[in-house]
């Protein structure tokens, strides 16, 4: 497959993903991911696709809303897998026990691992590089 063309799809699968993550919507967000998936946050430690939906609902808990974008760094496909660097900036607005929310922006840089199985592409490995909170 021609990489303009596979680019192409990725962009379209990271807005459906990104629009996921807006509407705090865990199971289409993680519906990008293989059952395989592999992901391991900045501090080191992986966990399971099924890890990550746990983890995920948890946090959407306290989320009021959250804007996400990206921009690709670099990519290359070797056999067949299709490997990206990405930077992310997430904006996120928490609410706690009481009537106050909190802002709290997320940048951060990742690598997404791609394979083309069964008609679709499929994130199998993240790793995220790169992780700034404030």
């Amino acid at each position: 497959m021609e990489t303009d063309l596979i680019i192409a799809a990725l962009d379209h699968i990271h807005q459906k993903a990104n629009q996921a993550l807006e509407n705090k919507d865990v199971s289409d967000f993680v519906n990008h991911f293989d059952d395989t998936l592999n992901y391991k946050d900045a501090s080191g430690i992986t966990i399971s696709k099924k890890q990550l939906t746990s983890d995920l609902q948890r946090a959407f808990r306290n989320i009021k809303s959250y804007q996400t974008s990206h921009y690709r760094i670099k990519s290359s496909l070797e056999n067949d897998t299709f490997t990206e660097k990405i930077a992310r900036k997430s904006v996120l607005i928490k609410s706690n026990l009481l009537l106050f929310t909190k802002k709290q922006t997320i940048q951060t840089e990742e690598i997404n691992h791609w394979k083309y199985s069964s008609g679709e592409w499929k994130i199998t490995a993240v790793e995220i590089v790169l992780e700034e909170k404030y």
